[in-house]
């Protein structure tokens, strides 16, 4: 073998190593939660009604109001609710039992991408868990910000009707209880890296607040 031949051979494992680790990485990032880790993440958070100092008080009034507007989107279609409702479900979901996944989509698409089929499994067991029925989901989409503002909310909204339908599909969740919105690029879970994968992202929140009441 000349010296030119080893270097190309020697060149060629070296490259070869690099791929594999590099590939190895990606599968090790690519980390599916678990439905037991999403079933806890989105236990409700149980208020005691209670006079003793540092005993959370529960406001029925402003209870029963959450539970109306939420009741009234219930079967409602994505694209139905205006800004100021979709605002208004990110004002409360920020105190509301939550988890971010990384759904991945085709590129382009509404469409769950193979390597993601898993991760929408998992969300599904967890929210067939009997700890958990009958409680009222918000499945939020959320989108990097390549492309243009309508573009990306469009998208955000057709993301969340996949796994939405995804979802009374294959694991016969009731439509009713599962709320779809979306966001598209307004609410980044990296605002300083807006090109970030990791805003891709599809959020599930427990808003349900019969459960949260006072006991």
């Amino acid at each position: 073998m000349t010296s030119i031949s080893r270097l190309s051979g020697i060149t060629a494992i070296a490259l070869g190593a690099a791929l594999s680790m590099t590939a190895g990485l990606a599968l090790a990032g690519e980390k599916v939660i678990s439905a037991d880790q999403i079933s806890k993440a989105l236990q409700p958070k149980s208020l005691t009604r209670g006079l003793s100092a540092g005993t959370p008080q529960v406001d029925t009034a402003a209870q029963a109001k959450e539970a109306k507007f939420i009741d009234s989107l219930r079967n409602r279609s994505t694209r139905s609710l205006s800004l100021g409702e979709r605002e208004e479900v990110a004002q409360l979901a920020a105190t509301k039992p939550k988890i971010d996944l990384e759904i991945r989509f085709d590129y382009n698409s509404a469409e769950i991408a193979k390597t993601s089929v898993q991760a929408v499994q998992e969300l599904g067991k967890a929210l067939s868990d009997p700890s958990l029925k009958g409680s009222t989901f918000v499945v939020a989409g959320h989108t990097d910000a390549i492309g243009g503002d309508d573009y990306n909310q469009g998208l955000s909204e057709r993301r969340a009707d996949t796994i939405k339908r995804y979802l009374t599909e294959k694991f016969g969740i009731n439509g009713s209880d599962l709320v779809t919105v979306g966001y598209g690029e307004t609410k980044l879970k990296d605002a300083n890296a807006p090109l970030d994968p990791a805003n891709r992202r599809v959020q599930v929140v427990n808003m349900d607040v019969s459960k949260t009441a006072a006991k």
